[in-house]
């Protein structure tokens, strides 16, 4: 809790203006080291580096968030990665959740799956460049976080238009596929289906740098009704059958519940194997199981109708961080915000992140009457102790074209100072060493890490030395370490920052 609470207070520091300036040609001379010197003193050490989660989910499916449209050029679809990301970047956010599997689909290069019609508009039909590869590259260039984020049963989209690839399951495999109102479903009770999704996941962690692995709250299908408004039940009768004859003995809801279960597990161990410092992230819907709601909290039951344990996943320690959708606003009591907010972390016995989800896109949306300072308020309770360490918006298309000015109010105030992803404190990762800071001929400083791992950032504090009150300024700085040029009189405090966001030794310099 102690930590929590620096952390939190570290959020009223000010903000270092941007640092990161494209180091351009350093000329013929050689870089100048510039000295250590010994750590400040009590009085005028800088304060621990403030922590927040501050992440948007960039949507593929439908064309949401990214490409805007289907059949853009790669020349266009590349513009716009850069265009979020710079926006991500001014607007002091550290983590981008992209969707890159969507109905058993890919936005990469894979063998496993066809490319998402998302891309061309045709399934099977992919770009010239590797969407995912760029991203990840992209992303941690500006210092920031890139989070794999798939659904693991939906096979296709109410929305999708294009004919399935030769190379899709439902043709591949169609006995794993189900029709369901206007979907396509995997059946999550076909264990060869799970065992290919989790192929997919090893074949994503093995292949990419990415820094989490993100489900969201698709899990056993949202109910479709008929005529008379009941719900149709899922059509497992195969899977369900053949549980039964092979001595199975769970009752039906259980089962369904136990086949989530066991992925979700088998997904968490996997990624502790190939990846031991990604973190895993499900964010399900937002109201918890109705035995554990805040009274006066009522609305749909994942628990009964997604066959969702989330509480489960949680007290076995099965995720990372849990992003419960809490898309509604303060003042809608039945799913308050807040009571809501404080359930999730009721039930988490093992401290998991737990890093609310929230609307900003209808938020943003002139005809839905939300208040303007909704979100923002939203944040806001985010930090009162205990404060969750973090949040996510969905998603980035809101904060993309500054819809009612959202980006310009969360960057004026929100997110005035920037913030360095929280620990997860139980994972491992290498550790950084102490940095370097050298003076290249062009006037530019530039931060290395001397040993340990390689930095994934650097975590930078500024302060005027020449002015007694001057105030400790923090920014956080991309892996290239370049600050720009600054100059003389400035005192810089810098540590490298490894995967799971522990900082190393920090190192004083003078400018």
């Amino acid at each position: 809790m102690r930590r929590r609470q620096w952390m939190t207070a570290a959020l009223a520091a000010p903000v270092l203006g941007s640092l990161g300036t494209t180091l351009t040609g350093c000329g013929s001379a050689p870089p100048q080291a510039l000295p250590a010197l010994p750590g400040p003193g009590p009085d005028n050490a800088p304060p621990p580096a403030p922590r927040e989660f501050r992440a948007a989910w960039v949507a593929t499916v439908a064309n949401i968030d990214w490409p805007s449209r289907r059949g853009l050029s790669d020349a266009a679809q590349i513009a716009e990665i850069h265009a979020i990301l710079d926006s991500a970047r001014a607007l002091r956010l550290n983590a981008i959740v992209l969707q890159v599997r969507t109905s058993a689909d890919a936005l990469y290069r894979s063998t496993l799956e066809p490319w998402s019609e998302y891309l061309s508009g045709v399934q099977g039909q992919g770009p010239g460049y590797d969407p995912l590869a760029l991203w990840i590259a992209q992303a941690h260039a500006r210092g920031i976080e890139l989070h794999a984020w798939l659904n693991p049963y939906r096979a296709k989209q109410s929305g999708g238009k294009s004919a399935a690839a030769a190379t899709h399951l439902s043709r591949t495999r169609p006995e794993w596929v189900k029709k369901y109102g206007d979907q396509l479903w995997i059946d999550p009770g076909e264990p060869a289906a799970a065992d290919h999704t989790l192929a997919v996941c090893r074949d994503l962690l093995t292949r990419y740098a990415v820094d989490g692995l993100h489900i969201d709250d698709y899990f056993y299908p949202y109910p479709v009704q008929d005529a008379a408004k009941q719900d149709i039940d899922f059509p497992d009768d195969a899977s369900w059958l053949r549980y039964l004859h092979g001595g199975g003995t769970l009752p039906r809801a259980d089962w369904r519940r136990d086949n989530v279960d066991q992925l979700v597990r088998r997904m968490y161990e996997l990624v502790r194997e190939l990846r031991p410092a990604a973190r895993v992230g499900i964010s399900p819907f937002g109201l918890p199981r109705p035995d554990l709601r805040p009274a006066g909290i009522t609305g749909f039951s994942q628990y009964d109708k997604l066959y969702a344990h989330v509480e489960h996943w949680m007290a076995m320690g099965w995720l990372d961080y849990v992003a419960p959708q809490l898309y509604w606003p303060r003042a809608q009591k039945p799913q308050a915000f807040e009571p809501l907010m404080r359930a999730w972390q009721g039930v988490n016995p093992l401290e998991r992140h737990v890093w609310p989800g929230l609307f900003t896109s209808r938020a943003a949306n002139e005809t839905e009457g939300w208040p303007i300072d909704e979100i923002p308020a939203q944040i806001e309770l985010t930090r009162t102790a205990p404060p969750t360490g973090g949040h996510l918006h969905f998603s980035m298309v809101a904060l993309l074209k500054n819809r009612r000015n959202i980006a310009d109010t969360l960057r004026a105030g929100a997110y005035l100072h920037a913030a360095l992803p929280p620990e997860t404190p139980w994972l491992t990762a290498p550790a950084c060493g102490a940095v370097a800071l050298e003076r290249l001929a062009d006037g530019h400083l530039r931060l290395s890490a001397r040993d340990g791992a390689p930095p994934r950032a650097f975590a930078l504090w500024k302060r005027d030395a020449r002015r007694a009150d001057s105030p400790w300024l923090f920014d956080l700085v991309g892996p290239d370490g370049d600050l720009g040029a600054i100059g003389d009189g400035w005192l810089l405090s810098a540590s490298a920052v490894n995967a799971i966001n522990r900082e190393g030794p920090r190192v004083t310099f003078s400018s």
